[in-house]
């Protein structure tokens, strides 16, 4: 399946509540750069689309806005509700949103689970003219070394996963998906960098609340989440990193 189609496989779409808790506890926070930027023109109603366990929700809600998330799966939810943040279970693309309008909608790793033609339609319907729309995703590049043991583990355990290392490949639903709509200004793209050291234990978290990683099985992965917990070990013990995060800003500059 194409990486622009990947809200069509719904069963991994909402494969992350499975391993809720951990996604919370390791999955990176959102930038202060990137919330800083998302809170100067000081809205006050946010909608957090494909909140999850409700990272971004309750960074913004940090900021003293007030935030309404939406999520797919209940599990992720409920971690986030556990967190404060008031969430409604439903896909984005047929969500009720009552009327409800809103100055502020992000949505951060989670856009390419959402149909782009429908996710942009009733992202123009619930914004209020100008509105702003960020969706984001992160990726983490690591040094040459670990990149090049981490490949020789990946063929011989998991061929089928690949640059889980590397700077992630934009999807087409990511970075067009306003693609002839004119409710919406110009897309303006910014990129927050920051370098992280994570240890065998956090790395191995981490990629474990992959959808690519959960659909090996629980045995298989297991069996190379071990691998690479030994590998990372043998390097040091740490794996150095290059985060970044990749940001599209719009918006809404009127209604249909």
């Amino acid at each position: 399946m194409e990486s622009h189609e990947l809200h069509l496989d719904r069963a991994r779409a909402t494969s992350f509540g499975s391993v809720a808790e951990q996604y919370d506890r390791y999955r990176p926070e959102s930038s202060d750069e990137l919330i800083d930027e998302l809170t100067a023109g000081h809205p006050t109603r946010v909608l957090d689309v494909g909140c999850g366990t409700g990272k971004v929700a309750r960074t913004l809600a940090g900021r003293g806005l007030a935030v309404l998330g939406v999520e797919v799966d209940e599990r992720m939810a409920n971690v986030a509700r556990g967190h404060g943040v008031e969430v409604e279970v439903s896909p984005f693309e047929t969500w009720d949103d009552a009327g409800r309008r809103f100055d502020l909608m992000t949505c951060g790793d989670a856009w390419h689970w959402i149909d782009p033609d429908a996710g942009i339609a009733k992202a123009a319907q619930v914004l209020a003219t100008g509105g702003v729309m960020a969706w984001f995703w992160n990726s983490s590049q690591v040094e040459e070394p670990v990149a090049a043991a981490f490949t020789h583990v990946y063929a011989q355990h998991a061929p089928e996963i690949v640059w889980v290392w590397g700077p992630r490949d934009t999807t087409r639903s990511e970075r067009v998906p306003l693609s002839g709509r004119d409710a919406f200004s110009p897309i303006e793209e910014k990129v927050y960098r920051q370098e992280r050291v994570l240890t065998a234990d956090q790395w191995v978290g981490l990629v474990a609340t992959s959808s690519d990683h959960l659909r090996l099985g629980a045995e298989r992965l297991a069996a190379l989440l071990r691998v690479v917990h030994g590998t990372i070990e043998s390097l040091g013990g740490h794996v150095r990193i290059q985060h970044e995060t990749t940001a599209l800003i719009c918006r809404r500059q009127r209604r249909l």
